[in-house]
């Protein structure tokens, strides 16, 4: 345990501590009762000691480590994202600071409420929580998800997240295993349950319809989510995406010209055909409006300049996945290709549309 210790740079009372309310206990015990830490425990360790220099309280940390849809490559994702937004926030109060400095040493006023709207909460507003501020219901994506729903009046949203596409006229009750996702649910929404699409803790045809949107792709196993998902209702709506057709990264200019990589994020995704047997569906193409509200991945395909905003990207789990050598390479041939004009050359049959199929498909049963 001192070893571990000096280490991870904490105290043997700190890991006496852990290993006493459960966070962190050694799988075993020397001969001479000491205890020992195998190199899964210490990962652990890791977890927790990141999260804990991150802000967050002993009682969150517990359950973002215990979060079952994440294994230790998640967790560093997560992990980096919770840090490029705090070196965002640290970057953004800095400017401010810059700014106020220059002000002053030109002589000019500053007024109390300026500095607050500087430094105070309209700055956290604005360059915090960047799935909230991005990701929100698209009313006419809603208007085609909602119609299948039908006269359905108990739905489960299942892969839930911020609550995003829950129908206000309908008795919804939620499912979401992120510890993460559940704390920014808006106050008032559907009751949410921690729980895993692969195992939901319901009875067989508990609900009228179960729905998933933009979720199945973080399923470990998807095609048993959507079973379950059969199981406990009697009818099943899920937005996904269609990998079927030949060439289907080719639809979309940003996997591309500029990022192949995403073809290799979905490489063991199934089948749309998969699915759609799986739960007995027929699939209903969704087009993507040019103005999207709901900023997924395919969102900004006729504002392609938004793909260079960090925060933009943050909620979209896309860039995460295709790691950080790829989306800086793509972001950076992306805005050389918007600032020479290539862009919009290669492109100009999209400034007449409205609305694009990108594959996003609603699979109905």
């Amino acid at each position: 345990m001192g070893r571990v210790a000096g280490l991870a740079g904490v105290s043997v009372r700190t890991l006496h501590h852990y290993d006493q309310i459960g966070l962190v206990r050694p799988s075993a015990r020397t001969a001479a009762g000491y205890r020992a830490y195998a190199a899964s425990d210490v990962e652990r360790l890791r977890e927790v000691l990141a999260y804990r220099r991150l802000g967050f309280g002993l009682r969150e940390v517990a359950e973002l480590v215990g979060d079952p849809s994440t294994d230790a490559v998640a967790h560093l994702r997560r992990l980096r994202g919770l840090l490029l937004e705090r070196r965002d926030r640290a970057e953004a109060m800095m400017a401010a600071v810059d700014r106020e400095l220059e002000a002053r040493a030109k002589g000019l006023k500053v007024t109390p409420e300026e500095q607050l709207q500087v430094l105070g909460a309209r700055l956290y507003d604005e360059i915090g929580g960047a799935y909230t501020a991005t990701r929100r219901t698209e009313p006419r994506i809603a208007t085609q998800i909602w119609g299948a729903l039908g006269d359905a009046r108990t739905v489960l949203n299942v892969g839930a997240g911020t609550g995003s596409y829950e129908p206000v006229d309908r008795e919804v009750t939620a499912v979401e295993p992120s510890a993460v996702m559940r704390a920014q649910r808006p106050v008032g929404s559907a009751p949410c349950v921690a729980a895993s699409a692969e195992s939901l803790p319901f009875e067989d045809a508990s609900f009228d319809v179960a729905m998933a949107v933009s979720t199945v792709h973080h399923w470990g196993d998807p095609i048993a989510g959507l079973r379950e998902m059969r199981r406990v209702a009697r009818r099943v709506v899920v937005l996904t995406f269609d990998t079927d057709e030949p060439g289907w990264q080719d639809r979309f200019w940003l996997t591309r010209d500029y990022l192949p990589e995403f073809a290799a994020v979905l490489a063991d995704f199934p089948s749309l055909t998969g699915m759609a047997d799986a739960i007995g569906a027929r699939a209903e193409p969704v087009p993507v409006p040019w103005d999207c509200a709901d900023g997924l991945f395919e969102a900004y395909w006729r504002r392609p300049g938004a793909y260079l905003e960090d925060h933009v990207r943050r909620a979209m789990s896309v860039w995460t996945k295709v790691g950080p050598e790829a989306e800086q390479r793509a972001v950076r041939s992306l805005g050389d290709d918007l600032v020479s004009g290539r862009w919009a050359e290669r492109n100009r049959a999209l400034a007449d549309l409205d609305a694009a199929d990108l594959g996003l498909r609603l699979l109905v049963a």
